[in-house]
């Protein structure tokens, strides 16, 4: 389950750009708690109170008491917006949960087990195809993860939401089978077989090497390198024979 952090806010009356700016310039954070068939309520919180949460990375599905002039709200956020040159907070949103609700959370998704998988053994490869899922949580439950036990996952074979056991009151939030893995052949194999085939040339498209001895053909200059014909041999004719004189 994962773990119900504690925050401390102020109410603030005013609403608006012009007010979260005045908040931020006394260096704290502005906020709304929103939902539950209640009014918003306009907050303002400490930036070191609240920024040890948010780069935990689990900050969008953990449960947060905010304790608001000594009233505790469950709520979870819904929304971080940050100044996009300093990377500073400069606002969050929180959904307040009433008993018995139930939200929609992306949960993170790990994998263990891997020398326990024979395909992987051979040499296959693990394709994840999630890194997170979106389930159906109770407010006072939310899972901190899901675990992909790959034990006796062989070569070609995948692994869906439908083959892992949720949690009690946990279910998934889309209609579709998420297919959180699935295990290819190896690839060095695949490439090795390209390179293989890449080599082999067939024999008609092989040129035979030019013969240095070969007369050179009608017209063409001699090959670089060649030998000069011998002295005193008689030149090749270069055409016919005139014809014979009459008698």
């Amino acid at each position: 389950m994962s773990k119900i952090v504690k925050i401390n806010a102020t109410v603030r009356g005013g609403a608006g750009k012009g007010a979260a700016r005045a908040v931020r310039r006394e260096g704290l954070v502005p906020g709304v708690v929103y939902g539950d068939k209640q009014e918003p309520q306009i907050i303002s919180m400490t930036y070191k109170d609240i920024e040890p949460h948010v780069h935990t990375g689990r900050f969008m599905s953990t449960l947060v008491d905010v304790e608001i002039g000594g009233k505790t709200v469950r709520a979870i956020p819904r929304d971080i917006q940050f100044e996009p040159v300093k990377d500073r907070i400069t606002h969050v949103d929180f959904l307040r949960l009433g008993k018995d609700s139930k939200i929609a959370v992306n949960i993170p998704v790990h994998f263990k087990n891997h020398e326990a998988s024979p395909g992987i053994k051979s040499g296959g490869v693990l394709n994840i195809v999630s890194h997170s899922v979106s389930l159906y949580c109770p407010a006072d439950f939310i899972p901190d993860e899901i675990i992909v036990d790959l034990t006796g996952m062989a070569v070609m074979s995948s692994i869906h939401l439908s083959d892992i056991k949720l949690p009690d009151r946990v279910t998934s939030a889309v209609r579709d089978d998420v297919t959180l893995c699935a295990l290819s052949a190896q690839a060095k194999e695949e490439v090795a077989a390209e390179g293989t085939a890449s080599a082999e040339v067939p024999a008609t498209n092989q040129k035979a090497p030019a013969d240095p001895k070969a007369a050179p053909a009608k017209g063409a200059a001699p090959a670089k390198g060649a030998a000069a014909p011998a002295k005193g041999a008689p030149a090749a004719k270069a055409a016919a024979a005139p014809a014979a004189k009459k008698k």
